[in-house]
């Protein structure tokens, strides 16, 4: 098997009509959802676009510095986007920075593992590889992350008395806000498990049916999957695990108080 079938800009545009039911029901229910469906499916196709010429100018090009340029780029993108999701913000830098540092950490660190390790492409930076695979990481460490705190700063406040019983009972910050921390990672991984339980069963994954269309031998489109899969799966726990206990940290102090002076919330758009 190999090669591919091509599509058209007609079947393309053919294919965008779909999305046109999808208005057409929110205007009849009256869902306020119109707008937000068509600005996102052109937001979408602006965005492919620009990325499609600028991975044909990245790849032609494989330079290092310009791949580790990109990946950088790319986890900080992430980082504003966790943000974004966030009913109850960090105050100041945090709002962003944790987020940020996170992706920084995790994005670059499964891409380096992975094409170092397991697949040694050659030169092991090339773009085609490393690029693909930090995206796919990246996005659902970005969701794993941006879960795992709104969950963490929501429940904090909600349950102040009993944060605060349990260090006037003697408690450190830790051990009063273990249950909230508990709750916060569950929250965050539970993404990646539910996507590793239907995967192969439920769905096949965009990597490997893209893969599979381009003329990739089954087997190996599978094998392909199962490395990215627990990159992600990694990338996801260590980013979850890290946000919230950078999160934690923050809502506290040396004193063992909590500090909710330190939260904000987000304005509604």
């Amino acid at each position: 098997m190999s090669g591919y079938i091509q599509l058209s800009v007609l079947d393309l545009v053919l294919a965008s009509g779909l999305l046109l039911a999808a208005t057409l029901a929110s205007l009849l229910l009256q869902l306020g959802l119109a707008r937000q469906i068509v600005w996102a499916a052109v937001r979408m196709t602006a965005q492919l676009l620009l990325i499609g010429l600028l991975l044909k100018l990245i790849f032609a090009i494989t330079a290092p510095w310009l791949t580790a340029l990109v990946i950088v780029a790319m986890a900080l993108l992430a980082g504003y986007e966790v943000r974004q999701r966030q009913a109850n913000r960090l105050a100041g830098w945090w709002s962003y920075g944790l987020g940020a540092s996170t992706m920084l950490l995790v994005g670059p660190l499964m891409t380096v593992l992975a094409v170092t390790a397991f697949v040694q492409p050659e030169p092991w930076y090339d773009p085609r590889y490393a690029i693909p695979m930090v995206g796919m990481i990246l996005g659902n460490a970005m969701t794993g992350v941006s879960l795992g705190l709104d969950t963490l700063t929501s429940a904090m406040k909600r349950d102040v008395a009993a944060v605060e019983a349990r260090l006037l009972l003697g408690g450190t910050r830790w051990e009063a806000c273990r249950p909230i921390v508990r709750k916060a990672m569950r929250s965050g991984m539970m993404p990646i498990i539910n996507a590793m339980m239907a995967t192969g069963v439920i769905a096949l994954p965009g990597m490997m049916t893209g893969q599979i269309l381009a003329g990739v031998d089954p087997e190996e489109a599978v094998r392909y999957q199962l490395l990215i899969m627990f990159m992600i799966a990694g990338a996801t726990s260590l980013g979850v695990v890290l946000a919230v206990i950078g999160g934690t940290w923050r809502l506290t102090d040396e004193r063992h108080r909590l500090r909710l002076d330190r939260l904000t919330e987000a304005k509604a758009s």
